[in-house]
Parts: structure tokens; sequence; C-alpha cells
């Protein structure tokens, strides 16, 4: 859109869970990475959310999915800045994790009205970041504990996308309204779309998009 360009990066890892939300007492991860999550990433290394948000656009599977179970511990309870017995509020939980996720993933930097003449900085300083390994909080895969790697992609071996296809059925698109990610407290809510794979590749519509369901359009 417009003059953006598109940025591209190399992510891996030991596990990923990218959770189901119909999935409600055990986590069951979707076969590959959602836009949110991929957006995570990109938002961890570099972003000035008053400036510019990004948008997702492509991403590729580099890697068969492949699902191991996992049990984990986990705190029921919300922190609400009083301290939090673990041992009362601990509970087991089943996790249906990916193992090894590799993607390649692309994104585009989308500045706000008021800051479109600054485009050209924002990708530089992008790539100064990504390309000595800088990020504001290291980037992970849905759940803080799976670490994610990444490299710009010209400094990554070159791997193709697998041939991998499926129906995932309506998938999380974001869990924030992209359209004023600006505000300070942007309002979250859910929007859903369906990936269409074809050899491993998912083109991603842009938030916009008639294909991106919200619920203000339920």
């Amino acid at each position: 859109m417009g003059n953006s360009k598109t940025q591209t990066i190399r992510v891996w890892g030991d596990f990923a869970c990218f959770t189901r939300p119909e999935m409600k007492v055990e986590r069951f991860s979707y076969p590959f990475i959602t836009p949110s999550a991929a957006r995570g990433i990109f938002d961890a290394i570099y972003l000035k959310p008053t400036e510019f948000r990004w948008q997702i656009t492509r991403i590729e599977i580099l890697r068969e999915p492949s699902y191991i179970a996992l049990r984990r511990n986990e705190v029921t309870k919300v922190a609400s800045g009083k301290p939090i017995d673990v041992e009362e509020s601990r509970a087991q939980r089943q996790t249906m994790a990916l193992r090894d996720p590799n993607y390649r993933l692309s994104g585009e930097i989308r500045p706000w009205p008021a800051h479109t003449a600054n485009q050209t900085r924002f990708e530089e300083q992008w790539l100064r970041r990504v390309t000595h390994g800088k990020c504001f909080h290291h980037p992970y895969f849905g759940c803080r504990e799976f670490a994610c790697y990444f490299l710009p992609e010209e400094d990554a071996e070159p791997a193709n996308p697998v041939p991998y296809a499926t129906d995932t059925g309506y998938m999380v698109y974001d869990v924030f309204d992209l359209s004023c990610m600006q505000e300070k407290s942007a309002p979250a809510f859910i929007s859903v779309f369906k990936p269409e794979i074809a050899a491993g590749v998912i083109q991603v519509p842009d938030f916009e998009d008639a294909r991106v369901l919200k619920p203000r359009e339920s």
C-alpha cells in the first residue's frame, strides 16, 4: 500500500503455541502462526505505536507442522498489584504445542496520516535494528516461554515453503482494533479470517479487507 516496502524476516524456535480460542480448558495450537502473533514479533523488534503500525502481508511455512504434548504450570489469577500465592493459584494444563516452528514472515510499516513523510526513516531504522538483532523485548511464539529467534531474510540460509495445505476454518486475525492502534488504550476485540494456503504460503489480507471479519460487522 502506498510507498511501503515489504520487510521480510526468518523466525524459528523450539516450541510454539498459537492457541485456538474455542479450546477453553486445554491449549491447542493452530497448525501455523497467526497474523496477530506475527505482528507481535515485528512489534517486539521495532514499533512506534503513535507513529505507525505493522501490517502482516505474507506467511510462509518452512517446516511441516508437528505437534508435541506438553504439561505446563499456569497461574489462574490475574496480577492486580497484590502478590499472588503461586501454590494456591497454580494449575497444570495440557498444551498441544508446535515443535520446531520455522517461518518466513513479511510485513509493511503503515504510518498514521500525520507521519507518512517519515516512511523511509522508519524503514531504515527497522533495517538497522533487525540486522543487529535488537529488540524492545525478546519476541516469542504465542507464549512467553516459547522464545522466537530472528534474522533478516538475506542473512538466513535459503529455504522454500513446504508443500503444506490444510483447512483451519476461521483463524484469529488479531486481538486489537488495528485501525486505532495509535491510541494509548486501543480497544481489544477479536477479528478473524479464513486463511487460504497454497503450497505452504498464506497471503494475509489487509486489516481493512472485507475478508477480515470484525465484531462491529457481525
